[in-house]
């Protein structure tokens, strides 16, 4: 049964029962881990995400003309999505496709074309490239909107940034929005700086920690709950808001369809990789850590079998862990192409990965990596990308000035408390406190 309250433009699918769609083969790139189920729980009843309980959001496209922003990850079993719903009679006019396309094919950073779905013949419109937001062209003969993309759980994984940008292109013409809920396979903990609004951009929009501990879901209800979103879309919701009560008046309201069984003690494995270089879990873990690299000299391991796992620099002593990084589908050009590298590998079981982070961002590799570095000067990357995913200039500054890992964190107070305790107000799941 789904739970709609129509006195504000906003309700929440409550949990119901599941059900799922006919499973079918796909060329989907299935994540790389040993693990034969797609979910470790803390209770015994496997974790469903929102996208397989069609019973609680099929009726609200029923006789809707329909766009949904996807990607690979959007899956029902082993089926995408829009091949499911198209199946099932939903009338799909367009479909959205953010970084790495709506087949989750193309590679980190490549710009993707508007083109056509060959397996569904839908229009894809692109929004990573020329532009990153539907257009009214775009919304024209749209009825409802639907989201459904994986996320991992970090500020700057992009998908955030992106299902921001869709939900206010929504409220702007007035358009209802259903998220399909997923599990943040880093929603056990919260932890690192809260961004600085002066560094905001595509991969840090909001005034949130590295690892913010929220479903999508959650975050998209926050974001508009306290309003976070452009000033046209805030002022935009207001007027909906005061019209609410009009007769025969279209309103914009977000509908979250959860996920069952899952809490935020869930350690969840996805099913399928959420980018080309999270290849499995572990990746998935350490990514909120070592992401940091990607604005350093450092590799932060692209074109290795283990992204986010394994890093170094050709420069580093020559006693440490040795690899050579190659060209892979998901990196045709990695950092130091077939050349030798020196520097860590954290690999592990996903359980001894688990036991390494401890529920917090780790800055020691960071650390070590610049005190190791012969040309300190050069550490760092001049296009300001590394400002961008710590959401300040303070981290880069206490790095150069040699400040523990302990002094470093200290400094992420009070704000990190402070965003904890909004993000308490708008959780959907069982905290893990």
């Amino acid at each position: 049964m789904v739970s709609k309250f129509f006195f504000v433009p906003l309700c929440f699918a409550m949990v119901g029962s599941n059900c799922s769609a006919q499973k079918q083969k796909t060329n989907v790139p299935i994540i790389n881990q040993e693990v034969k189920t797609k979910t470790a729980t803390t209770n015994a009843s496997p974790i469903i995400p929102a996208a397989e309980r069609l019973n609680e959001y099929l009726p609200l496209l029923k006789g809707k003309r329909v766009a949904v922003f996807a990607n690979h990850t959007a899956m029902v079993g082993n089926t995408h999505l829009v091949d499911t719903m198209q199946k099932l009679g939903v009338n799909i006019k367009t479909a959205f496709g953010p970084e790495h396309g709506f087949r989750g094919n193309a590679p980190d950073g490549a710009k993707i074309e508007t083109t056509i779905d060959k397996a569904t013949g839908i229009p894809i419109v692109s929004l990573y490239g020329q532009k990153n937001k539907p257009s009214k062209e775009d919304l024209k003969d749209i009825d409802v909107m639907v989201y459904d993309i994986q996320d991992v759980g970090t500020r700057f994984y992009t998908f955030i940034s992106s299902m921001q940008l869709f939900m206010e292109a929504a409220i702007e013409n007035n358009i209802p929005l259903i998220i399909l809920d997923r599990p943040n396979p880093n929603g056990f903990y919260v932890d690192g700086p809260v961004l600085d609004p002066k560094f905001k951009s595509f991969v840090g929009m909001q005034t949130i920690p590295v690892v913010y501990g929220m479903t999508i879901g959650e975050y998209a209800n926050m974001i508009l709950q306290e309003k976070w979103l452009s000033k046209e879309a805030n002022e935009a919701y207001q007027k909906i808001i005061a019209s609410r009560y009009s007769e025969g008046a279209k309103f914009f309201q977000l509908t979250v369809i959860q996920c069952a069984n899952y809490t935020h003690q869930s350690k969840y494995v996805l099913p399928v990789r959420p980018s080309p270089n999270l290849p499995e879990v572990q990746s998935i873990y350490w990514y909120a850590s070592n992401c940091f690299f990607e604005g350093t000299a450092i590799t932060e391991g692209r074109g290795t079998e283990k992204p986010f796992q394994i890093f170094g620099h050709p420069s580093l002593p020559k006693n440490m862990y040795q690899f050579t990084p190659h060209s892979t589908q998901g990196a045709p050009n990695p950092k130091f192409k077939d050349q030798v590298c020196y520097g860590w590998n954290i690999s592990g079981t996903p359980e001894e990965v688990l036991k390494a982070i401890n529920n917090r961002l780790q800055l020691k590799y960071l650390l070590e990596a610049y005190r190791l570095f012969p040309d300190k000067e050069n550490f760092f990357r001049k296009d300001n990308g590394f400002n961008r995913l710590a959401g300040n200039d303070e981290l880069m500054k206490q790095v150069k000035d040699g400040k523990t890992e302990e002094e470093i964190r200290a400094s992420w107070e009070p704000k990190l408390s402070e965003f904890k305790t909004i993000r308490k107000k708008y959780l959907l799941y069982p905290d893990f406190e």
